[in-house]
C-alpha cells in the first residue's frame, strides 16, 4: 500500500486527492488491479486560465489564486503523510507563454515540479480514472467513450480495458465562454442566439477534428467527466446541494441534458446562481459546458451519459502507484 497525493491543475479549478493505493504485484499501469481508498478530495475554483485564450499569458491574479490553493493543499498533504506526490497541469499552462513562472511557484510551495502534460496524456489519465471500476460492470457495454469537459479543453478517449484512440480539442467551458459570450469584459446575460450559434459552430468544428481519429459513433457507453457534467447531473437529479455519492454513476438521459442546456443558456446570472447544486465558480461557464456535452451526445447518438466523479485525478493517483 502506498499513500499518494495527486494534484490536477486545470483551466478553471485545481483539485487534490490523497488516497491509499494498493496495486497487485502481478500488474501495473492501466491493467493493474487493486483498490483506491480516498482520504481527502477537494476542489478550488482558481480560474488559472483567465484570459489565456486572448493574451497567451497567465494573469498575475490567477497565479496568486492558484498558489494560495497550493499552500492549502501542501498543509493537507503534510498532515496526512502522503509518501509520493504528483502534480499534473493541463490546458491553461500548456498554452501560456509565462508557464515557467507557474512551474517555479508550484515547486517552491509543494516541492514537486508540475508536469505540463499533453492532451493525449491528459486523455489517458482521464480514461484510467473513469473506467478502472467500470471494467467489471455487467450493465455497461464496451467500448467506452470517455469525455472529459474541462475549462480549456475537452478530451475524448475510446477504449475498453485499454485506450484505443484519444484526442484533445480546445473547447472547454471557460475557453468557449471567453471566446463567444464575453463582450467588453462582461459575460452576456443571457447570451444572444447569435452568440450561442457561433459557440455551437465552434464545438461542431472541434468534433469534426475528433472524428478524424476517434470513432465517436463506435462506443457503446458514454462516460462524462468533470465539473460541467457533474453539475448537469446534479441539476437533473434536483439535488439540494452537491452530493458526489448521488452524482457518481448517475445516468442522465439525452432529453434532460437538452432541457438543462437550454435553461442554462437562456437564464440570467442571478437565476443560475440560485440553483443550489451549482458552484459559484461555474455560474458563468455552465452554459458553455452543458452545450459541449449536448453536442457530443447528438454527434454520438448517445441516449444517456453515465456520470463519473472519478476522472483524471484518480488516474493520476493510480499512475503514482
Amino acid at each position: 500500500m502506498t499513500r499518494v497525493a495527486a494534484v490536477d491543475c486545470g483551466t478553471n479549478s485545481i483539485r487534490l486527492l490523497v488516497a491509499d493505493c494498493t496495486v497487485s504485484d502481478s500488474a501495473s499501469g492501466a491493467g493493474a488491479t487493486g483498490e483506491l481508498v480516498e482520504l481527502d478530495r477537494r476542489m478550488t475554483i482558481v480560474r488559472l486560465g483567465q484570459g489565456v485564450d486572448k493574451t497567451g499569458r497567465l494573469a498575475p491574479e490567477a497565479l496568486e489564486r492558484t498558489f494560495a490553493a497550493c499552500r492549502e493543499y501542501a498543509a493537507v498533504i503534510k498532515e496526512l503523510g502522503a509518501e509520493r506526490v504528483r502534480f499534473v497541469a493541463t490546458s491553461a499552462s500548456r498554452d501560456a507563454e509565462n508557464r515557467e513562472e507557474f512551474v517555479q511557484g508550484v515547486l517552491a510551495i509543494l516541492g514537486v515540479e508540475p508536469e505540463v502534460i499533453s492532451g493525449d496524456q491528459e486523455a489517458e489519465f482521464s480514461f484510467l480514472g473513469a473506467t478502472k471500476e467500470l471494467t467489471g460492470a455487467t450493465d455497461m457495454e464496451k467500448p467506452f467513450l470517455v469525455v472529459d469537459i474541462g475549462g480549456g479543453s475537452t478530451e475524448f478517449v475510446v477504449g475498453d480495458e485499454h485506450v484505443r484512440a484519444a484526442r484533445s480539442v480546445d473547447v472547454g467551458c471557460v475557453r468557449m465562454t471567453e471566446r463567444h459570450l464575453v463582450v467588453d469584459g462582461v459575460v452576456t446575460d443571457p447570451p444572444t442566439a447569435e452568440q450561442v450559434a457561433a459557440m455551437r459552430a465552434d464545438i461542431e468544428s472541434a468534433l469534426d477534428l475528433v472524428g478524424q481519429t476517434v470513432p465517436l459513433t463506435g462506443a457503446r457507453t458514454l462516460v462524462g467527466l468533470a465539473g460541467s457534467v457533474t453539475t448537469v447531473a446534479g441539476i437533473a437529479l434536483g439535488l439540494p446541494e452537491y452530493d458526489s455519492s448521488a452524482i457518481h454513476h448517475a445516468r442522465v438521459p439525452y432529453e434532460r441534458v437538452r432541457e438543462i442546456t437550454e435553461r442554462m443558456l437562456t437564464s440570467t446570472h442571478a437565476e443560475r446562481a440560485a440553483i443550489p447544486v451549482l458552484h459559484p465558480g461555474r455560474v458563468d461557464v455552465i452554459g458553455a459546458g452543458a452545450l459541449v456535452l449536448l453536442a457530443v451526445m447528438e454527434r454520438t447518438g448517445a441516449r444517456e451519459v453515465v456520470v463519473s466523479e472519478h476522472d483524471i485525478l484518480d488516474g493520476i493517483a493510480w499512475s503514482i502507484a
